[in-house]
């Protein structure tokens, strides 16, 4: 019940709703949560692991749902995975997504980096990270946290790439 009045009180990302609660069940939790928010992931983890139980927390709209006993690392991968859709179907809703780098105009949606008249194709990658940086203009970008954001995972190979992802678009930018 605190839960919930928070939920209205506040701006969530994610919701982690377990079924087995003390004065009202999950589900009718997530029922009420759907009432404000239709779009807000929610993820169910329970001991529940009956078919039925499944079913019915699908169809009242949970993304996942997890069952008891479970790894941490796996809810923390299917967090970001549900998280980075949300964010993809949210940046694809905002069609004119258009930013100012010093000279440069860049169309994320178009993959096109502009300087005068000169039109510069980029390739999808590079436009998903010169997107990232500028969603993160004048603020530091954790590098572990661009790898995750893009490439899904943090270790050495995914670095190099996107150094190399890095040098490309430094080229790119150079005449400003």
């Amino acid at each position: 019940k605190d839960g919930l009045e928070e939920f209205k009180k506040r701006a969530y990302d994610l919701v982690l709703l377990d079924i087995m609660l003390p004065l009202m069940d999950g589900f009718t939790v997530a029922e009420e949560i759907r009432k404000n928010d239709s779009e807000i992931p929610i993820i169910f983890i329970t001991a529940k692991n009956m078919k039925e139980d499944k079913l019915k927390g699908f169809m009242i709209g949970a993304d996942d749902y997890i069952t008891k006993p479970f790894s941490t690392e796996e809810l923390k991968l299917r967090i970001n995975a549900i998280l980075r859709r949300v964010k993809r179907n949210t940046d694809s809703s905002n069609k004119s997504a258009k930013y100012n780098i010093g000279k440069y105009t860049f169309d994320f949606y178009n993959y096109l980096l502009t300087i005068g008249s000169t039109e510069r194709q980029l390739t999808k990658r590079e436009a998903e990270l010169l997107q990232l940086l500028c969603l993160n203009m004048n603020r530091v970008l954790r590098r572990e946290v661009a790898l995750k954001t893009l490439w899904g995972e943090d270790n050495y190979f995914m670095g190099r790439s996107m150094d190399v992802y890095i040098t490309k678009l430094r080229k790119l930018l150079s005449e400003d």
